[in-house]
């Protein structure tokens, strides 16, 4: 079975519906953490163990991808010479490339002749174009030239020798702080051009954020992206969720028509978490538990997880992910002003504003008590109240007891 390629094996399964593309996803992070630990697995032996291929299945698939055509050289392409695979999802297959016309590398995401004759595939792939076509930003990868030759739908864009932040994560082994900040930072403004032109990207995570040799942060991955008065797509959309379910924020997950840039907000802000956490916000078995997790369940502070955070990130990402998108930041703009105080020592002055005027809220109709952390405590303090005030009368009830007592004595 070594001649199986795990992109390959992914990208045929989901297209076969043998798993979606969330299932992908988990067992692909499964491996990754269980390799870290020391052990000796490979893909396709978690997607058996999982139960979503069979052995007999797997040596089906691994003939299927020997004659998959897609994974030779695409040779195809004029202007361009097309030097090696580089990368590959589920969707498209990513070749490093150089442009004669002006002798420079270039990376061509190629969308495979299977999916070319699927309309749905093919407009997602060129939307992804004309948005990356849209932005010129130095935090965003950027788009050179999209078309068709010899059957194969291409994107040309700027090839980014580097790696993810994915890459740099370890399980249960936080991101330095500082270095966190910089890239969330440079990120965000990459967003905050993006939502300026009107765009929200709806897919930000770690895969989707290159880091240079010479450490320069790219956004990159702009197939989900859309205008946010793209009332067409939205409405077509509706019900249904797209994005990545670790990062993805409710309102992509309920399949809301009303997405606006508060929803890359908060993908940043589990992102962020991830790097600063060493771990993702909310954890489940599948894909559907995970996002359950996002509507209804309580976040866990990142910076009580890792005690040696500053509690001024822990006031940006929970704000950031807050459950309702009001109670976020209302732009990319006062985010990047937060990361900048906090980059520099001070407090956040902007999520600080909004945590307690939320705090403010929530307290008026549940009677929470505040930790010293400034943040809610979840006891009651309609709860504590009736205990107080018994430990009060009993204590009143003792001293008049002892008073009395003296003046009997007397």
């Amino acid at each position: 079975m070594s001649t199986l390629d795990d992109s390959q094996l992914a990208r045929i399964i989901v297209e076969r519906k043998l798993c979606t593309t969330n299932e992908v996803e988990l067992v692909r992070t499964e491996v990754r953490d269980r390799i870290k630990k020391g052990e000796k697995i490979r893909f396709q032996e978690v997607l058996m163990e999982h139960g979503f291929i069979t052995k007999s299945q797997v040596k089906r698939l691994g003939r299927v991808m020997d004659n998959d055509s897609m994974y030779r050289p695409a040779q195809q392409i004029p202007g361009y010479q097309v030097m090696n695979k580089v990368g590959q999802g589920a969707m498209a297959v990513v070749f490093k490339a150089r442009q004669l016309s002006l002798d420079r590398l270039v990376a061509i995401k190629v969308l495979p002749k299977r999916l070319s004759d699927n309309p749905e595939f093919v407009d997602r792939f060129y939307r992804e174009g004309r948005a990356a076509g849209a932005l010129n930003h130095a935090n965003i990868v950027q788009a050179f030239d999209v078309g068709e030759s010899n059957g194969y739908h291409y994107f040309v864009m700027e090839f980014i020798d580097g790696q993810t932040v994915y890459d740099l994560l370890t399980p249960d082994k936080p991101m330095d702080e500082k270095e966190a900040i910089r890239i969330i930072t440079h990120v965000a403004e990459a967003l905050d051009h993006s939502h300026k032109q009107g765009l929200i990207h709806r897919d930000v995570k770690p895969k989707n954020i290159m880091i240079t040799k010479e450490g320069a942060v790219k956004l990159a991955d702009m197939g989900l992206a859309r205008e946010v008065k793209d009332f067409e797509t939205a409405n077509a959309e509706a019900g249904r969720a797209y994005g990545t379910p670790y990062y993805i924020s409710p309102e992509q997950i309920r399949g809301d028509i009303n997405i606006d840039y508060r929803a890359d907000i908060y993908s940043l802000g589990a992102t962020f978490y991830h790097m600063v956490a060493g771990r993702v916000p909310f954890e489940g078995t599948t894909p559907t538990a995970v996002m359950q997790k996002h509507l209804k369940e309580q976040l866990d502070p990142a910076d009580h997880i890792n005690h040696s955070l500053s509690s001024g990130v822990g006031e940006i990402i929970e704000v950031m992910m807050a459950k309702n998108p009001d109670d976020r930041y209302p732009s990319t703009q006062e985010l990047i002003s937060d990361l900048q105080a906090v980059a520099r020592g001070e407090a956040p002055l902007q999520a600080r504003k909004r945590y307690d005027s939320g705090l403010l809220e929530s307290l008026a109709t549940s009677g929470e008590v505040i930790e010293d952390d400034g943040r809610a405590n979840t006891k009651q303090s309609s709860n504590q109240l009736p205990i107080i005030l018994g430990v009060l009368l009993a204590f009143s009830a003792v001293c008049n007891f002892v008073m009395l007592a003296i003046l009997f004595s007397k």
